[in-house]
């Protein structure tokens, strides 16, 4: 009995600490269902709110073939962290772009996390923490090690495709 009570205790720690992916919920701001926190692409691409517009800009977008050798071999072994707002006109745009080029790249999807904050650009559980985000979509590049390289911030200076290559051929 008395192990029967620590293994249901144990679950019940689990549960209530296990990050809930793919969160929906109203924001207070937005005045609209949003995610939050965690998602998976799959939760994300299916979500009404964006699937509405993610799937013309998917389709729509011309990825740069001219520079996909060069980012196939510098995006290797690269993580990508991208935080976003499911409310957010940019977010809407520009990662569906952003996702066309690492799968052109073939960027492995276990390398790929997102991130989705409310209105006020917050999430949970500390998920932000320390990554300074004032604006969405924001995609945070960082090495195998987790050591931030770049950022791309709301849109791009040039083109997805020229930042990153910029972003990981800046010797530092």
């Amino acid at each position: 009995m008395k192990y029967l009570f620590t293994i249901i205790i144990g679950l019940f720690f689990m549960t209530t600490n296990a990050q809930e992916i793919n969160k929906k919920l109203e924001d207070q701001i937005k005045h609209k269902q949003i995610m939050l926190n965690e998602c998976s692409r799959e939760g994300l691409v299916e979500f009404p709110e964006f699937k509405a517009s993610y799937d013309a800009n998917y389709e729509n977008y011309k990825v740069d073939s001219a520079s996909l050798p060069q980012l196939t071999k510098l995006m290797k072994d690269k993580k990508i962290k991208v935080v976003l707002g499911t409310w957010c006109g940019d977010s809407k745009y520009q990662v569906p772009n952003f996702l066309k080029i690492t799968d052109a790249v073939q960027v492995n999807e276990k390398n790929i996390s997102f991130i989705a904050v409310d209105g006020a650009k917050k999430a949970e559980n500390g998920l932000l923490d320390g990554l300074d985000i004032q604006r969405v979509p924001t995609f945070i590049i960082t090495d195998k090690k987790g050591k931030e390289i770049g950022r791309i911030v709301e849109s791009p200076k040039k083109s997805i495709e020229l930042d990153l290559i910029e972003i990981l051929t800046v010797k530092k």
